[in-house]
């Protein structure tokens, strides 16, 4: 399809803390405010889909849908996600039925059926990055909110996404634990972007990217003080970038899902 000329474009943006939503244009321009909810717990995957379908009850009709939402997601098949099979939210105890549940769901025939239009179910990070990317070197995309989102790219391409969120980092902690918002509200934001350094700092040898995107809610949280080391290859991104990110997906050379 000419993306000049594709159909509005329903993006959500499902978090740990919130699922907001908006409609845009081929261009990704916004054609109206965006709408945002709670995430509520427990989250079973049909309730998911529910709350998806009351955001886009509240925006202009679209001829397609992006959601972008946490964990392992392949061919728009949840894997694993870290937070929705929690019985009150991050941090939480996760419950064994909503890991059953949650296993192996097929979000993106879910949404295709509810919404009755063509979707595509991705990770966040990797929706956040296609409306950040240049398209050109090898490009990475960290995202800052609840955890630690991830996605990689190559020439524009996306590559088989890593759970690096469930990587240990120091002291046992994985990278949402030790990067996560429950970390910035307990260290303040100069300690804890002293974290950000760290962990740019580990990740610079791995991927020796040709440019570092830090996005997500909590990526303004970044000390001005850090900021300035973390290189001219380093570029902070708006939070918007999750959203428009929903139209840029379906244009990828590779398709991901």
């Amino acid at each position: 399809m000419d993306e000049q000329t594709a159909p509005p474009t329903l993006a959500v943006d499902c978090g740990g803390g919130g699922i907001k939503a908006s409609v845009l244009d081929a261009a990704g321009t916004m054609l109206a405010h965006p709408v945002r909810t709670a995430t509520t717990y427990p989250l079973p995957p049909e309730k998911l889909v529910e709350v998806i379908a009351e955001l886009a009850e509240q925006l202009p009709r679209a001829g397609r849908v992006t959601v972008g939402m946490p964990g392992m997601i392949r061919h728009g098949v949840v894997v694993v996600t870290p937070h929705y099979v929690t019985r009150s939210g991050p941090r939480t105890r996760v419950l064994p039925e909503l890991v059953r549940a949650w296993s192996g769901f097929d979000m993106r025939r879910a949404i295709e059926e509810r919404l009755r239009l063509p979707a595509r179910v991705l990770n966040d990070a990797q929706v956040h990055g296609a409306g950040a990317i240049a398209g050109t070197g090898t490009e990475l995309m960290l995202t800052f909110g609840t955890g630690l989102g991830n996605a990689l790219f190559d020439g524009g391409v996306l590559a088989p996404h890593l759970e690096l969120s469930q990587a240990p980092v120091r002291w046992g902690l994985t990278y949402d634990e030790y990067i996560g918002e429950h970390e910035r509200l307990r260290l303040g934001d100069a300690m804890w972007s002293r974290r950000v350094r760290r962990v740019v700092d580990a990740l610079r040898p791995m991927y020796v990217w040709d440019r570092l995107y830090l996005g997500g809610g909590n990526s303004r949280r970044i000390v001005p003080q850090v900021l300035s080391k973390l290189g001219d290859d380093v570029v902070v991104v708006p939070n918007s970038a999750g959203i428009v990110g929903g139209v840029r997906v379906w244009s990828l050379p590779r398709s991901p899902g």
